[in-house]
This record gives C-alpha cells, structure tokens and sequence, in this order.
C-alpha cells in the first residue's frame, strides 16, 4: 500500500480561548473556553491527510511524559503511524500556551522547535519512509535521506515556513530535491527577490516544472507548463483563526498528488482544506472528510474544476 510519510517534531497546543486579558505579573484570570490540541506544521498535514483516508507515516520524538502520550494518540486516532526517533528523559515535543484575546493573541512555548538527528535516527526515518509514494520535506537535518528517497521514485514536496534568510544559497540543497514547492506569497517573493507574486511564480518556474504559489484570501497561483492560472479562495469559509491554514492546504493539495490529480485540481483540493481550517481555533479544530472535500468541489468549482 502507497503512502506519505516525513519527519518532523510534535507540537502541543493548550488554547485558552476568549480571555478577556491578559493577567500582570501576580494575577490570575479565567476563561470558560479551553482546548488541547495539536500542533501546526508537517504533523498538521499529516493528520488531515490520514482523516482523508491517506495512510500517513511520521517520523518524531516522543517521550514517556502526558505530552508526548497525547501526541502518539492523536497521531493514531487520526490514521497516522508514529516511529519515535527519541530516546532521552526530557519531553521532546514542542509545548506551546496560548493565550487567545478579542482581537490579538500571546504565546509562551517550550522546546527546541526543529528537531535534530544522528546517523540512527536518519537510517530509522529512511527504513520508515522507503516505498513512500509522497516525501514532504521541511528539515535540512534529513537532506541525505530526502536525497535517498527521491532517487527511489518517491514525490518529493518542500514547504519550509518563512526565514529571515530564505535565499536559494541557504536552502538549495532542499529546492533542488523538491519536485514540488508551496510557498506562500511572503515567501514567494523573498526568495526570489520579486515584488509581486505572480512575477515571484514566473522566477520560481525556472527551477519547478509546476509552480504553487498560495495568496493567502486570494486564492492560489499556479503555473503547468504554458498554462498560468489563479484559483479563487472558497469564500463560503469565514475566517476565525487562521493558524494552521497553510498546513491544511498543503494536505489537500498533496491529496489530489495521492490520487493523480492534475495540478489545477490539487490547488482546488488545498483551497478547500486550508480554507476549512480557519474556520476554528486551532490548527486541527476546523477540518473535511473525504466526502465533504469532494461534495465542496464539485458544488464549488464544478465537476472538472474551475477558476
């Protein structure tokens, strides 16, 4: 069986929802609204892929502590394998508080953000991911093994967040194994020093047969070949919290990879699920089915898919 697998470490969210403000030093304020959920990033994708009947591999840390037993729960209930990669006595996963107000929001996180690997742990995600269908990238710590696998036939889709110093010197070695790069527009352009996103998805065809470029309520551009095109956002979604939208996008887009899809009816898919996320707090509340994805796209885009 055909899979998608990557490697990245878990996020924790503990959300306290509708505070009224933010307490000063030596008070305590309560909300009614709290949620424990997920994290954003690759694991995020990854769980929307498995509740879109997508079987789904990650590669992460997981300890012995409640944090780390949610995490591998979450992972499981939602069709996705966990191969631990940690064997220390700390918590490995990243923890983050988030304090969410009327109109902004604060955060306090714990952790080490990206995680690190050695020789074992490379070999063990590698074991892991060989057979897979679709890699995704997003840590220069695995580059050999993205190399690898790659090599192997597997479809290799980057998506890596902003940097300060995203340049195509810093991060070459990863933009030249991805067969497929999904920046948003901020990212777009930074790397490739353009003002505009759609001459910033015209540069980006110089490296990529087909270029993603997301822009945020405006939909996606997209470029195949000759055929350059801008996929309209779903606007039957409003927008309550945007974290993890990108991440929700990117599992529908690599759906429709899963599933052959042309390009233009992948966006379609990544519209759909990113525009569904931010319809809740949290990067994992607001989500579709399998069902709901394509019963959405046929009444939105039509049966043969639209711009």
């Amino acid at each position: 069986m055909s899979f998608i697998a990557g490697a990245a470490s878990a996020n924790v969210d503990l959300l306290y929802q509708n505070m009224p403000r933010l307490p000063a030093p030596g008070e305590e304020s309560y909300t009614e609204e709290f949620s424990l959920q997920l994290g954003g990033g690759l694991p995020a994708t990854l769980i929307n892929l498995g509740r879109l009947g997508v079987p789904a591999r990650i590669a992460t840390e997981l300890g012995d502590d409640l944090f780390s037993r949610f995490a591998a729960e979450e992972f499981e209930k939602n069709g996705v394998s966990p191969l631990n990669l940690y064997h220390g006595e700390k918590i490995p996963v990243n923890i983050t508080s988030a304090v969410i107000l009327k109109d902004d929001r604060s955060f306090i996180s714990y952790g080490k953000g990206d995680m690190e690997s050695d020789d074992a742990a490379r070999e063990a995600f590698y074991e892991m991911a060989r057979g897979a269908k679709i890699c995704l990238m997003n840590s220069a710590a695995f580059t050999d093994v993205y190399r690898r696998l790659k090599a192997e036939g597997a479809v290799m889709v980057l998506d890596m967040g902003w940097d300060d110093g995203l340049t195509f010197e810093k991060y070459g070695a990863l933009l030249e194994i991805a067969d497929y790069y999904t920046p948003n527009r901020k990212e777009a352009m930074k790397l490739t020093g353009c003002g505009d996103p759609f001459d910033a998805a015209r540069a980006l065809k110089k490296h990529f047969r087909k270029v993603v470029v997301k822009v945020d309520k405006d939909g996606c551009i997209g470029i195949d070949g000759d055929e350059e095109f801008l996929v309209g956002s779903v606007d039957m979604f409003r927008n309550v919290d945007s974290t993890g939208a990108g991440d929700a996008f990117l599992a529908g887009f690599c759906y429709g990879l899963y599933h052959d899809y042309p390009l233009l009816d992948c966006i379609e898919f990544g519209n759909i699920t990113g525009g569904k996320a931010v319809t809740k707090v949290g990067a994992l509340s607001g989500f579709v089915t399998e069902p709901e994805l394509l019963d959405i796209r046929a009444r939105y885009y039509g049966a043969e898919g639209n711009t």
